[in-house]
């Protein structure tokens, strides 16, 4: 967008936040660099040029704005929107990639060389991988500033810095202050966060509606792996340099996070994490506006808008609780993954909350789990085949990962039919067009609509969705009653009774 200038124009003249993440303007007077929404006067327009990242502006010398903190704005939808290179890349970065494995590691997961990357991001972004990662570490890096009392040399070592000096450069060219006077600008007697703790709020696009978002997950959640309490829904996170834990409550205009973690170093991957888990960075009024041209689902749209699609914080986790789920309820899901994670899960301290364990890693469960669980012996090969699939690197269902490779590796193990893959590719790999159509929730909700009753008619009739389908399909479940589209009012709402109406139907019916 941000090769539209007069487009752009209109979105900073006009203060619209719906752009923020977008693009950012550059005053070129000033060398301030804004978020569009910026409460500010806006600049005048033969002073104004914008870019596609904070990166870029911030290595063509600009400073981040004091008032609108542009390098905090919602990330930009294209990351979870697109499947190609470029937004492969970015949801790397945004997952710590270059700092734990630099470019060479960037480039390898994405299967092209390290020059062919580089030359992808500065010609879309104007950036390159390290400028990238560099300008999400300086974010982390105030976070870590603002919010706690740790000493400036571990705040530099926790953000990603390599020595205390670049840290130092680092903080004062983006922000124009140095790391001692941003921690003087924090509020006088505000606490600082506990050892290992950090609160901190994120961002979104308005609207959202937190109903089934917040209620899907408590509803599915795996005992001692997540829980519902006291408002927010907390659960556990396996992160490189050890385990931590979230609680993450919804707010008017922002998500209420609370972070503790073991290592530092895995703040920023943690809270990419929370916001894919979330699906924060979408963009619910090109969305809304696309799904409201079917008559059929316009009243749904109109009637609670900005639903989001309820994704996960790991991939491999996920596809493993997908196949214990497969034809059994969700009740039933909770109690398999809940026995899996006793049995083989790495405990974690919890102090006042009911979070245990962490979810087995693949390689855990390849050794013991299937044989011991107590399901159909096909359903135990089919998970056998999915962890090996897993471990040996054949099946990719990290953040960067390739979708439509992903969905072929899929589809070729044993068991595997359209609801798992679909359900996969919508909550794991973050497809926005994942379809559901054999699922009994959607095609209740279809029948009672009115709409095509067959899966292959609905998917005809869904191909005006496109690339929307896995929201269509978050309204289509909505219509019923299960408890994945109510915000729980209670600590423990996973315990309701539970109704099979979004659960799957046997593997292998006809799309």
């Amino acid at each position: 967008m941000h090769t539209d200038f007069d487009a752009c124009v209109r979105a900073v003249q006009s203060k619209d936040s719906r752009f923020d993440g977008w693009f950012f303007t550059a005053v070129l007077t000033t060398r301030i660099y804004c978020r569009p929404s910026c409460p500010v006067v806006p600049p005048k327009v033969a002073n104004m040029t914008f870019y596609p990242s904070a990166a870029a502006a911030q290595q063509a010398g600009f400073r981040a704005c004091k008032r609108c903190r542009p390098d905090a704005s919602p990330g930009s939808p294209q990351w979870n929107e697109r499947a190609d290179l470029v937004a492969r890349a970015m949801r790397l970065i945004g997952d710590g990639v270059v700092d734990r494995e630099g470019v060479p590691g960037l480039a390898s997961r994405l299967g092209y060389s390290a020059r062919q990357v580089e030359r992808q991001l500065l010609a879309e972004l104007g950036a390159g991988p390290l400028a990238l990662a560099r300008a999400q570490r300086a974010q982390t890096a105030r976070l870590l500033i603002e919010t706690t009392a740790m000493p400036m040399g571990e705040v530099a070592f926790a953000a990603g810095f390599a020595s205390i000096r670049t840290f130092n450069d680092t903080v004062r060219e983006v922000f124009a202050l140095t790391p001692g006077e941003l921690r003087a600008r924090v509020a006088k007697g505000r606490p600082a966060a506990a050892v290992g703790s950090i609160a901190l709020r994120l961002p979104f696009r308005r609207p959202l509606n937190p109903d089934n978002l917040f209620g899907h997950l408590a509803a599915t959640a795996v005992p001692g792996v997540e829980e519902w309490r006291g408002g927010a829904y907390r659960r556990t996170l396996r992160l490189p340099n050890g385990p931590g834990t979230v609680s993450l409550r919804p707010g008017p205009d922002h998500i209420g996070c609370r972070l503790s973690l073991t290592d530092w170093r895995d703040l920023g991957q943690a809270i990419s994490r929370c916001r894919r888990l979330l699906d924060l960075d979408a963009d619910p009024l090109a969305v809304d506006a696309l799904l409201s041209c079917d008559p059929v689902l316009a009243p749904l749209v109109a009637k609670a808008p900005g639903r989001r699609v309820p994704r996960v914080a790991d991939g491999p986790e996920f596809a493993v609780r997908a196949v214990l789920g497969q034809q059994i309820s969700t009740s039933a899901a909770r109690t398999h993954a809940g026995r899996l994670v006793a049995a083989y899960g790495e405990p974690v301290a919890d102090p006042g909350g009911g979070l245990t364990h962490l979810f087995p890693s693949p390689e855990t469960l390849i050794e013991r789990a299937p044989a011991s669980l107590a399901m159909p012996q096909t359903r135990k090969d089919t998970l056998a085949a999915l962890l090996r699939a897993l471990v040996d690197g054949e099946l990719d269902l990290d953040v960067g990962s390739d979708w439509q490779r992903a969905r072929a590796r899929l589809t070729a193990l044993p068991g595997f039919g359209p609801w798992t893959v679909e359900t996969i590719a919508m909550r794991a790999l973050g497809d926005p067009d994942a379809f559901l159509p054999t699922d009994l929730g959607v095609r209740y909700a279809a029948r009672d609509l009115g709409l095509p009753a067959t899966p292959a008619a609905l998917t005809r009739h869904a191909a005006a969705w496109q690339p929307w389908r896995a929201y269509a399909t978050q309204y289509l479940w909505a219509t019923g009653d299960h408890p994945i589209n109510v915000l729980p009012d209670d600590d423990h709402p996973a315990a309701k009774p539970s109704d099979d109406r979004a659960t799957s139907v046997p593997e292998g019916t006809a799309p």
